[in-house]
């Protein structure tokens, strides 16, 4: 199974950060817009499921596993993967955030495309998140 990791600082409050990864249905406008242009919550029974449209044009369906607060931990699967465990984790970093990202995946072959999708998506949320108040 493969599994990917990658980790950002962000320059700002990790209750703020937290605030914005724990909000699972505005990924679009308060984590990582720019990365992904739509989040639904859809309805139904059991736990939550956010269906995620990316910039790329790719839409998937995400079961939300946890939400703890306490740990500011966020889990996820992917429906649409043979297997799929994502996990984002904040914490205080001195003055600012450490965000991590984790996913462990199966089939093992979309790791070269699952890794460099995260990557940017920390990206983009570090460059949102450090923005100064009322700026767009």
């Amino acid at each position: 199974m493969a599994s990917i990791h990658h980790e950002i600082s962000i320059d700002a409050d990790v209750d703020a950060v937290w605030d914005a990864a724990r909000d699972v249905g505005r990924l679009h406008d308060r984590l990582v817009p720019g990365f992904v242009v739509s989040t639904e919550m859809l309805a139904g029974e059991g736990p939550p499921v956010r269906r995620v449209t990316f910039a790329s044009g790719m839409v998937v369906d995400e079961i939300i596993v946890s939400i703890d607060d306490a740990r500011r931990r966020l889990v996820w699967t992917v429906k649409e993967f043979d297997h799929h465990n994502g996990v984002l984790q904040v914490a205080k970093a001195g003055e600012g955030t450490r965000v991590t990202w984790t996913a462990d995946i199966l089939p093992d072959a979309l790791a070269d495309q699952v890794s460099p999708a995260m990557a940017q998506g920390l990206a983009l949320m570090k460059a949102h998140l450090e923005k100064p108040l009322g700026s767009s």
